[in-house]
């Protein structure tokens, strides 16, 4: 897991939202709420895809400080590696070699096209990935929207009617369906749900 200590998120006690932004100052407020006494859980999202970051609160505010990474500018120096055999890919340009299943049409046309196989596939995905971006973003802020209230707010009033209108784009169903959840929950929950209806 990422526990770089600029990671993005957002920390909750219970239905509070108690601190936003890099992950270590997160977790430090988060302890510093612990540290006082309340008895709310404390869960902690990772801003984009709302997975639960597990941080480990035993210990001073600086242990727990301490346990993240700081993001690094450029790999340290290495000594020079003796030149290996090279085997199939090209790994210094980030080609990853991985088996790929198809039927006999397939390659029959993949064999056809200028540069092989290979050039075929990388145009191929390429160009879905281009032609899929709106609908990218819009599944992407849905399995967030989906991840957060099922964690959090899986127990309040509309729910479900909430779900069915964020996969449907109903943005203003979606709002009314929210209006009444506690408030900072439902401002994060908007947050997150703004790609998937500004993108339809």
């Amino acid at each position: 897991m990422d526990l770089s200590a600029s990671r993005l998120c957002t920390a909750f006690a219970g239905e509070t939202r108690i601190a936003a932004g890099g992950l270590r100052y997160v977790a430090s407020q988060a302890k510093a709420w612990i540290d006082h006494g309340e008895n709310a859980p404390i869960l902690i999202f990772d801003n984009l895809t709302s997975e639960v970051i597990e941080v480990d609160f035993r210990g001073s505010a600086d242990e727990v400080a301490a346990r993240f990474l700081e993001p690094t500018a450029q790999p340290p120096a290495q000594d020079p590696i003796p030149e290996q055999p090279r085997g199939r890919g090209r790994p210094k340009l980030g080609v990853v070699a991985r088996e790929v299943t198809l039927l006999p049409r397939h390659w029959e046309w993949l064999r056809k096209q200028p540069g092989g196989a290979s050039v075929a596939l990388r145009k191929l995905v390429e160009q879905a990935r281009r032609d899929n971006q709106a609908r990218d973003r819009v599944r992407d802020a849905q399995t967030a929207v989906y991840r957060f209230m099922t964690t959090i707010a899986s127990h309040l009033p509309e729910y479900e009617e909430a779900l069915r209108a964020l996969y449907a784009g109903n943005a203003k169903q979606f709002q009314q369906e929210i209006a009444n959840w506690p408030p900072d929950i439902a401002s994060h929950i908007k947050k997150l749900a703004l790609p998937a209806f500004n993108a339809q």
